[in-house]
């Protein structure tokens, strides 16, 4: 793999909790490069530090130690405020529980990670259409979150996700709530935005059927890559 052409780049990294007295080693070294266009399946058992690390490559968290580069920033120690700023442009998250706020309709909720930016309000009501009509509910713009599916309501919550075109797309268990139809509804969706939006993908998942869309499947137990996924 040539690290030049990567988006993620992730070198020795730690994280380290602690407890009182007790200390808690979630990451132990981690090297990873994600190459842009990738779709990578991220497995392991609970407790191995999937979603710690999913959280620091979005930034949502700092390691102990080590150096975390998205997109050519390295991002492990901004600011609170520059790494908003940073997240709002270049990632998107689609989490296992959507989170859509009930009052707003599936277009509002879409719209909601453009009110961070400086667009005016015909240039976001364009995004919005664009994104529902990738994830297929145009026709459900005006819909509240109760009048929708589950499997519509998770294809809101990418909608969201992609609205505002972010290099990197973070999905923590995206099909965990959902029958095995939606899911994999929800993962054709995702291979299509890989496929043909080039999108880069981060998945989460427990589930080995989910892993047969992704383009490659990462193995993380005790905090550590597998030898073949840290090489």
């Amino acid at each position: 793999m040539n690290a030049d052409s990567a988006i993620v780049r992730v070198r020795n990294v730690h994280k380290i909790y602690r407890r009182g007295s007790h200390r808690i080693d979630v990451l132990r070294g981690v090297t990873l490069d994600i190459p842009r266009g990738d779709f990578v399946a991220l497995m392991g058992p609970s407790g191995s530090g999937k979603t710690t690390l999913l959280n620091l490559l979005g930034g949502l968290d700092q390691p102990s130690e080590g150096t975390i580069d998205v997109v050519d920033r390295r991002i492990g120690h901004m600011s609170s405020g520059a790494l908003a700023r940073w997240r709002s442009r270049h990632v998107g998250f689609v989490f296992q529980l959507c989170n859509l706020l009930p009052m707003l309709t599936a277009e509002r909720n879409v719209e909601l990670p453009l009110l961070l930016t400086s667009l005016t309000r015909a240039e976001r009501r364009k995004r919005v259409r664009t994104a529902l009509s990738l994830v297929g509910l145009s026709d459900r713009a005006k819909h509240y979150p109760r009048q929708l599916s589950g499997g519509q309501e998770q294809r809101v919550g990418i909608a969201r996700a992609i609205v505002t075109d972010p290099a990197l797309l973070l999905c923590d268990e995206p099909t965990g709530d959902l029958d095995r139809q939606s899911g994999s509804e929800i993962l054709d969706l995702l291979r299509a935005l890989h496929r043909d939006h080039g999108k880069t993908i981060v998945m989460v998942t427990h589930d080995p059927h989910a892993t047969t869309w992704a383009r490659r499947v990462l193995h993380l137990d005790k905090g550590q890559l597998d030898g073949e996924a840290a090489a």
